[in-house]
């Protein structure tokens, strides 16, 4: 577990031109999953990058909303950004919300020809949500984005 945000992240940001981003953002848990969406989209605004936003209900749709867009005829994007907040409560289906928005994640990692980026907050509780929105753990929605730009110049330079 994180004690800090991560310091070194932000660390050499590579300037992309013409990039295209897709955000995936639940709309369960909105007051923290908000939070992450602003820093998301502030940090790519201050590199130039385009973006779209799609919401899906909760975490364990996000796969299925990022695969569809991949394979649409809108806009290529260079990258996705996957944000939520699953909060651990009373029965084990953090536990299996958690699972599956992890696995699917990972999946369209293996099989899409652009990173998707894991944004999603598993919390025991609000508070924790709340220190990983611009609290002592840093902001998560910003280090997504500084993850998608530091993703999309990777791609690119192995796709030359």
């Amino acid at each position: 577990m994180a004690t800090t945000g991560n310091t070194t992240l932000a660390k050499g940001i590579p300037e992309i031109q013409d990039a295209f981003v897709v955000i995936v953002r639940t709309e369960w848990n909105d007051n923290i999953v908000s939070k992450l969406e602003s820093g998301c989209k502030n940090l790519l605004r201050q590199h130039g990058v385009k973006f779209k936003v799609l919401s899906v209900p909760g975490a364990v749709e996000i796969p299925f909303a990022v695969r569809a867009y991949a394979e649409s005829k809108l806009r290529p994007a260079d990258a996705f950004i996957t944000l939520g907040t699953v909060i651990r409560g009373d029965t084990p289906h953090f536990d299996y919300v958690c699972k599956a928005v992890t696995d699917g994640v990972l999946s369209l990692n293996m099989v899409l020809d652009v990173p998707t980026v894991f944004g999603v907050l598993t919390v025991e509780n609000d508070q924790q949500a709340i220190d990983r929105v611009g609290g002592r753990h840093g902001h998560k929605g910003e280090e997504a984005a500084i993850t998608a730009l530091k993703m999309i110049a990777l791609n690119r330079s192995l796709r030359k």
